[in-house]
């Protein structure tokens, strides 16, 4: 295991655990994950209520834990690519700007240069 982020670990490839938070991104956005939600929040809250046994309020309790996590580790993977996949896009609008003004006037100023330096600035971050 790695810790690298997501987009370096594999290159374009995308492994089992991209593909499983893709699809858990799709899910969770859909009205069927709110019911899910809701059923989850509505047992918990029940089970409460009725106070039963100290051992099905901690089931409950670890239930919403551990969807929690698995959502908190699948939304950190999703917002690390899409973060990736902006600033590679902001790249490439640069260097095509500049690539335009150079061609169009040879050199540039200040505002030039600072462009360039703010190519693949995330990398040495």
């Amino acid at each position: 295991m790695t810790i690298q982020h997501p987009v370096q670990r594999g290159g374009d490839r995308r492994g089992l655990f991209e593909r499983l938070a893709e699809n858990a991104s799709n899910f969770t956005s859909s009205p069927a994950f709110l019911v899910v939600c809701l059923l989850l929040v509505g047992n918990f809250v029940a089970i409460h209520v009725v106070k039963p046994s100290v051992e099905l309020e901690l089931l409950a309790a670890g239930a919403m834990t551990c969807v929690t996590l698995l959502l908190l580790a699948l939304l950190k993977n999703s917002e690390l690519r899409a973060e990736h996949a902006i600033q590679r896009k902001l790249d490439a609008i640069a260097a095509a700007l500049l690539e335009d003004y150079e061609s169009r006037n040879g050199k540039g100023g200040k505002a030039v240069e600072d462009l360039r330096k703010a190519i693949r600035l995330e990398d040495q971050v």
